[in-house]
């Protein structure tokens, strides 16, 4: 049994009529439009719904945590998406990259960890996997904890070709729950 088995939703895909799916626009993200009908809990169908979707993807996340020392290690890097809605869009993050067709979320998530920090990954354990922004994106982020030797990591790091400047900090894991606000969504979530 998935642990969505016994959620109490009422309906499922077959309830969905889907119209039309048009891709408006692909370049490093993409901007789908759906025209859709569902039904209602009249037991109707609605009239016909049009929505867009942005399409990134789904994410491979990763909290290197060190349990010899308790800490964990972030990266730190630009967001432009943050620079109207924080105080610097520089942002602590843990380290993530997007899944490829193929691609498992954990063989990610040990690519991302060496790219961005320079890190070796250990045993790796799920923590929770959630769809980030349901309402307009179809990205779901999975994110994992491993086991990492955090006194390897250190620098300036990232993959000059997708212009990443990235700096590795490492900190108490207590360190890390105060910073709470000043971090990404998975972070928090982790």
């Amino acid at each position: 049994m998935r642990k969505s088995d016994n959620l109490p939703v009422t309906f499922t895909k077959s309830d969905v009529e889907i119209i039309a799916r048009e891709t408006r626009y692909r370049g490093f993200f993409s901007l789908d439009v759906y025209r859709f009908r569902h039904r209602l809990f009249n037991g109707e169908m609605s009239g016909e719904v049009k929505r867009e979707i942005f399409e990134r993807g789904h994410a491979a996340v990763l909290l290197p945590f060190d349990p010899e020392r308790d800490e964990v290690v972030l990266v730190e890097q630009i967001r432009i998406a943050a620079y109207d809605t924080s105080v610097t869009p520089w942002l602590l993050e843990m380290v993530a990259g997007m899944i490829e067709e193929g691609e498992t979320i954990e063989a990610v998530a040990r690519r991302e960890a060496m790219e961005e920090a320079g890190l070796t990954v250990g045993r790796t354990r799920p923590v929770i996997s959630y769809l980030a922004s349901p309402g307009g994106t179809s990205e779901r982020a999975s994110i994992l904890v491993g086991e990492v030797d955090a006194t390897t990591a250190a620098g300036i790091h990232g993959l000059a070709d997708e212009n990443e400047d990235i700096r590795v900090h490492v900190v108490s894991r207590e360190q890390a729950y105060q910073w709470g606000e000043a971090v990404s969504d998975s972070h928090l979530r982790a």
